[in-house]
C-alpha cells in the first residue's frame, strides 16, 4: 500500500514565473500527523519542495532513511529567470539529496553530470509506459519519416534550443505547454507544436485533429496539425 503526502490540504502561494504550479505551505506538526498516520515501512521523497523539506527534517529527527528523485533542474531555471549563480542551487539541492539513502536518477548522463557535482548514493530510475495506451499502431500522426519527440514542459530551462536547432533526419514534435510556446513556434516553423495532451488525448489525438496527418500540410507554417 502506498500513502501520498501531497501539498492537499495546506495553504499555497503561485510559483513565480510558474503561475500554473502553486507551493504548498506545510506545517511540522501536520507532516508529522499524517506521516504518523500512514505508518510507513519506507519514505521516499518526490521532490525538494517545502513539504520534502519538512519530510526530510522529519526522518532525519527521527534517523529514518529516505530516499529521493531529481526531477528538474532548478539551478538552471533559477539562473535563468533570476541570474541566481546555478552552483548556490546546486549546493542546495546537494545537501537536501545526500541526506538520503539514494537519489534515483532518470538517465546516465545525469547521474554522470550529478555525480561530478558531488551528489552521492545515485541509482538508476528506470521508466516504462502504459503498453495498454501505449503500444505500436498503424497510424501515423506524423508522417512516416522518422519522429524525433519531445514531451514536458515549453520553458527555457529545458534548452528546447538545442533540440530545435539539431539537424535531424526527420520531423520534430514538441508535445506540451509553457511560456516559451509561442517564441519556439515563430522561431521554428518546421517544427511541429501540439500543444498541451493529458490523458487518453496524449496518447490517441481526439478525432477532428486526427485527419491532419499529412507531415506536408503545414510543413513551414508554425501551425498545430495535431
Amino acid at each position: 500500500d502506498i500513502s501520498f503526502l501531497t501539498p492537499d490540504g495546506f495553504p499555497s502561494m503561485p510559483l513565480p514565473t510558474y503561475p500554473g504550479l502553486r507551493i504548498a505551505l506545510p506545517n511540522r506538526r501536520e507532516i508529522a500527523r499524517r506521516i504518523g498516520e500512514a505508518a510507513p515501512d519506507a519514505i521516499h521523497i518526490a521532490t525538494e519542495g517545502p513539504v520534502g523539506w519538512m519530510v526530510r527534517a522529519y526522518c532525519m529527527r527521527r534517523d529514518i532513511p529516505f530516499t529521493t528523485s531529481f526531477h528538474t533542474r532548478f539551478p538552471e531555471y533559477l539562473s535563468s529567470r533570476f541570474a541566481v549563480p546555478a552552483s548556490w542551487v546546486y549546493a542546495i539541492q546537494r545537501r537536501f539529496h545526500n541526506a538520503g539513502a539514494g537519489v534515483m536518477v532518470a538517465t546516465k548522463s545525469l547521474a554522470d553530470d550529478l555525480a561530478a557535482r558531488g551528489f552521492k548514493h545515485l541509482m538508476p530510475w528506470t521508466r516504462g509506459v502504459d503498453t495498454t495506451y501505449f503500444r505500436p499502431r498503424s497510424v501515423r500522426r506524423f508522417g512516416t519519416d522518422p519522429v524525433f519527440l519531445y514531451v514536458g514542459r515549453v520553458a527555457i530551462e529545458k534548452n528546447l534550443d538545442a533540440f530545435l536547432k539539431l539537424d535531424l533526419p526527420g520531423r520534430k514534435v514538441v508535445v506540451g505547454d509553457g511560456p516559451l510556446l509561442p517564441a519556439l513556434k515563430r522561431r521554428y516553423p518546421a517544427a511541429t507544436f501540439t500543444g498541451d495532451r493529458q490523458g487518453e488525448d496524449l496518447e490517441e489525438p481526439a478525432p477532428d485533429r486526427a485527419e491532419q496527418d499529412d507531415p506536408e500540410r503545414d510543413e513551414g507554417r508554425g501551425e498545430e496539425p495535431h
